[in-house]
Parts: structure tokens; C-alpha cells; sequence
């Protein structure tokens, strides 16, 4: 039976989207053919107990392609009769790949995510992800604007390899009706309040300010509209002293960090879903694809997207949602109000959202497409 190693430095107990996607695609795994090679983190044994597949710790609480670390993973191919390699993300651990090429993997997948696309800026990575790319049958990528990004980077034998591989959602887990009540009950807001909702690092990047800047329009044209913002980061008090200058933080409710459990129902409560995700720092701060919108999408809700990066491919403009410009509050307050004072297109855009994910973005499908990249 082949039996596939992943090797990974993003996996639970951490929390975040690489973490995610590696643990959705193990899951999917039969239990006697994956084995995870991955570091030390908090909880870990009690999550591995649990886990219904070998998981394996190294000491360090962060994987290099060292060599004790390649004397390591050799040991476990072998131990566990490994013919199969899935690195969970390419930078930096797949440069281990010709020495696991000589311990008999037949095929070695690699994962990109996205910040691949400034290593391939940079003279001293972009040479390391060519080797990368030289050394692997499979690397994939999760949007076209990063698939474009990474190839500069590679010899055309590697571009070759290009493939495919975004991430999913659960539409068991995000669904309309999944818990709206228990979402406004937490927010203190009455049942059936116009939220727009955005979800993410409390970072420049992900476009809050852009939000909180075209709040007092969006007011002027639906006063009982209120700004929910998830999550938590650094620019948190320049964006609370922003919605008090604008004279909106009545109406912006910072939220915090919301338990993973608990998300499902924000999206379900909010009317629609906004993120203006903007292209920062010369390209080095880019939206690789924002799984985001397409969890409120599978919640039956239109989106608004920044047009960074591969944040496109998580829209189709006009059906699902809109792609507006990051950098201009009018074009984001416009759509916006659109959406709110027209309840019909919202439920249609949703709607169509909801039936994007189930036939084109579901985990399910994600890993049927890695398997056959592992040639399983």
C-alpha cells in the first residue's frame, strides 16, 4: 500500500490558514496511509493522541532542511515504508527533496501558499525555489496571480510542474442557518442588523482602515448599518482612533478574536462580507487568495474583495460578489450600499456563492486533487 509522509512546519495545535489546509488534506488521508512529520508546539500530545494517524514530533519547535532534520525524515520513509512525499509548504523544507528522492519517493509534492511569490522577488530565494521546483513533480499554487508570481523563479522544467492546488472550505461547517442568532447575541446587536462583517489580522494589508474610512457614507445611506471587525493585530488602536475621528465608532464594532468554533455563525449574521485587501510594501504584502471569502460565500453571502493578488480567483465579479478598487473608500462604500439596500442581489449573489464552493472549492475536492498528484 503507498503511504505518504508530509512534512510540515504548519499544523495543529497552531492555528492559521497553512495549518489548516495541512490538516484538512491529512484528515482525508486513510489512517494507514499518511504519517506526519511536523514540530514541537503546545498540546501537541494531546492533539497526536487524537489524531488517528501517526503523528511525529521533532525536538525543535521549527523545521529546517538541516541535516539532522534530512538524516530524520529519511529514517521515518523508511521506517514507515514511505513511497510518497507532501511537503505542506515548499519554503523552506523541500529543498530536502533529493535526499528523499534517493530514499525511494516516487513522488514528491510541494505546496506553495502564496509568500512564495516574494521569495521569487529576491535573488538569493528565488534561486532556492528553482531548486525547489527542480527537485519536486508537483508545485502547486493557490491562484493564478501566484502561480505567475512564483514561476519567474523557475527554470522552465519546473514551470512545467505547475499545478494547481488551492484551498477548500466544509460546506458542512459553513452554511446559511449555521448560527446567526448566538453571533448577534454576542455582538449585542438585534436580530436581523444590517453587519457588514471583516474577519482577519488587524493589519494595513487586509483594508479595515479602507472600511472604517467609508463607514460615514455607507451610514449616510443605512444608518443602522454597524462595521463588525474579527480579529486582532497591531494597527488595533490606530483603527479604533480612526472610527473615532470619522465619528463612526458607534457604529464599528471591534470584536476581537472569535473562537474557530464560533465563526461560522458571524458569517452567517453579517448581510454581507467585506475585505479590501490591498497590495503593499512593492508586492511583498499581497492577498495570496483570502479562504475567507469563500467561507462567507459557502454561508450564503456576497463578498467584497480588494483587488490583490489572487483575491480575484475568490470572486467572480458581479455574480458572486464585487472586486473593487483597496485604495478608494467611494468604490468600496458604493458596492457596499448596493448590496445593502438591495436585498434581492445580496440573496442572489450569496446564493450563487454557496453554489461555487460546494461545486468547486470543497475539501473533499482539494484532496482528490492531491492524491492525484501523489499519483494515489
Amino acid at each position: 500500500m503507498p503511504r505518504t509522509l508530509m512534512i510540515t512546519n504548519d499544523f495543529p495545535t497552531r492555528q492559521g490558514g497553512i495549518e489548516t489546509f495541512a490538516e484538512e488534506l491529512a484528515k482525508r488521508f486513510d489512517p494507514d496511509e499518511i504519517v506526519v512529520y511536523t514540530a514541537s508546539m503546545p498540546g501537541d500530545a494531546e492533539y497526536d493522541r487524537r489524531a488517528g494517524f501517526p503523528v511525529i514530533r521533532d525536538r525543535a519547535g521549527t523545521l529546517l532542511p538541516t541535516r539532522r532534520v534530512r538524516k530524520a525524515v529519511v529514517r521515518i520513509m523508511d521506517e514507515y515504508s514511505c513511497d510518497r512525499v507532501l511537503f505542506g509548504a515548499a519554503a523552506p523544507l523541500s529543498l530536502l527533496s533529493p535526499a528523499l528522492r534517493k530514499a525511494g519517493a516516487k513522488r514528491i509534492v510541494a505546496i506553495t501558499h502564496g509568500h512564495e511569490a516574494w521569495w521569487a522577488r529576491i535573488p538569493v530565494t528565488a534561486q532556492l525555489l528553482r531548486r525547489m521546483g527542480n527537485s519536486v513533480d508537483a508545485l502547486t499554487y493557490i491562484s493564478i496571480w501566484c502561480r505567475d508570481q512564483i514561476s519567474r523563479a523557475l527554470s522552465p522544467a519546473g514551470r512545467d510542474r505547475q499545478l494547481r492546488l488551492a484551498p477548500g472550505v466544509d460546506p458542512g461547517r459553513f452554511y446559511p442557518g449555521v448560527g446567526a442568532r448566538d453571533a448577534f447575541a454576542s455582538l449585542g446587536l438585534a436580530d436581523g442588523t444590517p453587519i457588514v462583517l471583516v474577519t482577519g489580522r488587524l493589519v494595513a494589508r487586509k483594508g479595515q482602515d479602507t472600511l472604517i474610512e467609508a463607514w460615514p457614507a455607507v451610514l449616510a445611506s443605512a444608518p443602522e448599518a454597524r462595521l463588525v471587525i474579527v480579529g486582532k493585530g497591531p494597527d488595533e488602536a490606530k483603527l479604533r482612533k480612526l472610527a473615532a475621528t470619522l465619528h463612526v465608532e458607534d457604529a464599528v464594532i471591534f470584536a476581537g478574536s472569535v473562537p474557530w468554533a464560533d465563526l461560522p455563525g458571524y458569517y452567517d449574521a453579517c448581510t454581507l462580507f467585506a475585505m479590501p485587501s490591498r497590495t503593499r510594501k512593492g508586492g511583498l504584502e499581497v492577498e495570496g487568495l483570502g479562504i475567507v471569502y469563500l467561507e462567507a460565500g459557502a454561508c450564503g453571502k456576497p463578498v467584497v474583495v480588494g483587488d490583490s493578488g489572487g483575491a480575484p480567483d475568490a470572486v467572480v465579479d458581479g455574480e458572486t460578489g464585487f472586486l473593487v478598487d483597496p485604495r478608494d473608500p467611494a468604490d468600496v462604500a458604493a458596492k457596499i450600499v448596493d448590496l445593502l439596500q438591495n436585498p434581492e442581489l445580496a440573496a442572489r449573489m450569496g446564493s450563487a456563492g454557496r453554489a461555487r464552493v460546494e461545486r468547486d472549492w470543497t475539501w473533499d475536492q482539494v484532496a482528490a486533487t492531491c492524491k492525484g498528484y501523489l499519483g494515489l
